[in-house]
């Protein structure tokens, strides 16, 4: 009873404490990207933890990106946030390591049968993770997950991992679980499949042991790609996330677990 009431409580309070941001004409067709769960907490109550989840919602589609570390923390944050498990059609999961794949269970533990989106290089590491009867697809280039959101396909070789792209009246915009084989070459592969101008790269870059040299040397190509907006996190490192903002500015992205962003169509 006492679990049921504290849940009731942050529900209540998450309009009020949960931090949003929007780009683009907002209409009927917004893809709206929830921070589930990650190292910060951008929302107060909320777990943080080493890893990554983020709810991608327009009014006729909920995906999955990554499910955090961990069963318990990953579903109190989407109970916290008001987030229904039985409307999520499909959850894709960037590479496979535990802090992108550790709540996958209790999710289906719900009963819920959504699709699952991997890589072939890591297709039955998962599959041993999941009960019969969910439909695993192996991602290819390109590949649509739900209407405006593709994914890169497989990138890498030592860590395989796939990214998604969104498709939104600002430009693409590019969301990462780690980018294990280079953020800049993640953004760089959804651009060469078509997703137009570069708007935002956000999510894990993987830059903890990144130096300075490097760091600016990521953030000249970004300005040539025209990327506009930036927002490391998760593995980023704490150097790394404070470079970009300085950088950025204005246009940096905090995320955090509890962050909410909010995309315009591009129809």
């Amino acid at each position: 009873m006492r679990n049921l009431l504290i849940a009731a409580t942050l529900l209540a309070l998450v309009p009020s404490l949960t931090p949003g941001l929007a780009w683009g004409q907002e209409g009927a067709d917004d893809i709206t990207v929830t921070i589930l769960f990650d190292n910060y907490a951008a929302t107060e109550g909320l777990r943080a933890a080493w890893g990554f989840a983020a709810l991608l919602e327009t009014p006729d589609h909920t995906v999955l990106f990554d499910t955090g570390n961990e069963g318990g923390p990953f579903m109190e944050n989407l109970a916290a946030l008001g987030k229904d498990p039985a409307a999520i059609e499909s959850v894709v999961i960037s590479h496979a390591h535990w802090d992108h794949t550790g709540g996958l269970q209790a999710l289906l533990e719900t009963g819920i049968t959504p699709r699952l989106f991997v890589l072939s290089a890591f297709a039955e590491e998962v599959r041993s993770l999941v009960p019969e009867g969910i439909e695993v697809i192996e991602t290819q280039a390109g590949q649509e997950i739900m209407p405006g959101v593709r994914s890169t396909g497989l990138m890498g070789v030592e860590i395989p991992e796939q990214a998604l792209f969104l498709e939104t009246g600002a430009g693409a915009v590019v969301l990462t679980g780690c980018a294990h084989p280079g953020v800049v070459a993640m953004a760089e592969k959804a651009q060469e499949l078509g997703a137009g101008p570069l708007h935002a790269v956000l999510g894990g870059f993987h830059l903890m042991e990144a130096t300075d040299e490097q760091l600016q040397g990521i953030l000249a190509r970004f300005r040539e790609l025209g990327v506009q907006k930036a927002g490391p996190t998760h593995c980023s490192g704490e150097h790394t996330v404070d470079v970009f903002r300085e950088a950025y500015g204005a246009e940096f992205v905090e995320l955090g677990s509890g962050r909410v962003l909010t995309f315009g169509s591009s129809g």
